[in-house]
């Protein structure tokens, strides 16, 4: 699955093109008085003016294997590095066969860099915003998770992640291409202790010869 475009809210659209351009280095490539847009690799990235609703979402990034150390080092300096608890900044997810990190937006947006060894991405250029290959993963939070994943399933034909099994509380349909991650509400966003809270979400993603929209 590749997640070829998403749509969120931020309260405060200044700053928030302010922080992507300074910590993540990206220009929006389109700028109107309620939204701008940014890209990340294959991924469009729209934030859309919301008012005094404070929405907080999840969202990962794809770098290339031999560029996550190099990317480490320069969002350490660029921002704080949310820690994993003991496993330290660098969290290794064995069973995903990935390496992440995380950070806040402005927003408090609780994003994530992670590298996926088993897609072999790599790249002969240094790390910069131009290595950003797309944005692989976005928190969906829903009453039922179950209910939501059986849905996506018969819908659009999206697999249950084969590397996470299901949970109640806790699910992941698609591929190491494309996660939709689904969380019920009131439960935490790791690595943090925000709790998961529902705000409206639109994600345009490509999977199996289809595109797929989901707006929640």
């Amino acid at each position: 699955m590749t997640i070829i475009e998403i749509e969120l809210l931020s309260d405060d659209l200044s700053e928030t093109t302010r922080f992507y351009k300074k910590v993540l280095g990206l220009d929006p490539f389109a700028k109107e008085k309620d939204l701008v847009m940014f890209r990340f690799g294959a991924t469009k990235l729209i934030f859309r003016k919301s008012e005094n609703i404070r929405p907080v979402y999840h969202f990962a990034i794809d770098v290339p294997n031999n560029r996550f150390e190099e990317a480490y080092r320069m969002m350490k300096w660029r921002t704080e590095i949310i820690s994993g608890g003991p496993a330290g900044d660098i969290v290794d997810f064995t069973n995903w066969d990935a390496k992440s990190f995380y950070f806040l937006d402005n927003n408090g947006n609780i994003l994530e860099f992670i590298t996926r060894y088993s897609n072999k991405t790599f790249s002969n250029y240094p790390f910069s915003s131009n290595s950003y290959i797309n944005i692989s993963e976005i928190g969906l939070v829903t009453n039922n998770v179950t209910e939501l994943a059986d849905t996506l399933v018969k819908e659009y034909g999206l697999p249950i992640f084969h590397r996470q099994p299901r949970g109640d509380n806790f699910m992941v349909v698609g591929d190491d291409d494309g996660l939709l991650i689904l969380g019920s509400k009131g439960r935490e966003w790791y690595p943090t202790k925000f709790l998961s809270r529902s705000f409206r979400t639109r994600v345009l993603f490509f999977h199996g010869g289809n595109v797929g929209h989901i707006v929640r």
